[in-house]
């Protein structure tokens, strides 16, 4: 599967797509807000394509405004990174330099990742937007095999988003990556029929790997154990994270 295969599964508008080279230097001035930021951009970034520009005149889907956003465009990106690049981070500095929403597909060597991340405007500066939340992504080299990689990619389509307005179509895609790395735990692709449930699911994931990462932790503490009373306590907790792992995975 490669970024060509994901684009393609979007089927965007004919009208909406840009197929630009993005210049390093505005992402360095629009996103990164150190030095060392500066660097990686330089350093790490093979190129950056603007893919498509989704708006209302170049999709017919309205707009978006609130007390706390303004969607007024979607930007689709993609960019190459280098082997040595640090992709999590150079994601986050992308998404940050653009004003709009941004949906970034991103290759370095045989990875291929896709990111999400809602935008509101700025508190301390006008006029200014920064991410509202943490970075929705997922890796689909490994993911987009068999039946969740093909339920995945057919639900990535425009057409299956919700077209109330651009806050809604973001959101729509955002909750199918959601999907997607659910499937990546349940090995069955099921995407959420309302928001409530998608945001659930969201929850659901976050608490699965707090749990994984504390049973990891109690299984190198038991290993380095002496005491065997003391070994049998952490077991006996062991067991009990496992139980409540289950119950939230189950909950995907």
């Amino acid at each position: 599967m490669t970024a060509a295969d994901v684009i393609a599964a979007l089927d965007m508008p004919s009208g909406a797509r840009v197929d630009r080279r993005v210049p390093k230097k505005l992402l360095v001035e629009n996103g990164a807000p150190t030095a060392a930021d500066k660097r990686k951009i330089n350093e790490g970034i093979e190129e950056v394509f603007w893919l498509a520009a989704l708006k209302p005149t170049t999709m017919g889907v309205p707009e978006f405004r609130d007390g706390t956003r303004d969607y007024l465009e979607i930007a689709v990106l993609g960019a190459v990174l280098r082997a040595t690049a640090q992709a999590t981070r150079l994601a986050e500095l992308i998404h940050r330099a653009v004003p709009y929403p941004v949906l970034l597909i991103a290759t370095q060597g045989d990875a291929l990742a896709i990111s999400l991340a809602h935008k509101r405007r700025s508190q301390g500066e006008a006029g200014a937007t920064v991410l509202d939340g943490a970075l929705v992504a997922a890796d689909l080299g490994a993911s987009l095999s068999g039946e969740p990689g093909a339920a995945f990619l057919v639900h990535m389509a425009i057409a299956r988003q919700p077209h109330v307005d651009l806050f809604a179509l973001y959101q729509g895609w955002l909750d199918t990556v959601v999907a997607l790395l659910a499937a990546q735990v349940t090995g069955t692709f099921t995407a959420a029929p309302s928001r409530e449930m998608a945001a659930a699911r969201r929850t659901a994931l976050a608490d699965c790997e707090r749990l994984e990462a504390r049973m990891a932790s109690l299984r190198a503490v038991a290993a380095r154990e002496p005491q065997v009373a003391r070994q049998v306590e952490l077991n006996l907790e062991l067991k009990r994270i496992q139980a409540e792992h289950a119950a939230t995975r189950a909950k995907l």
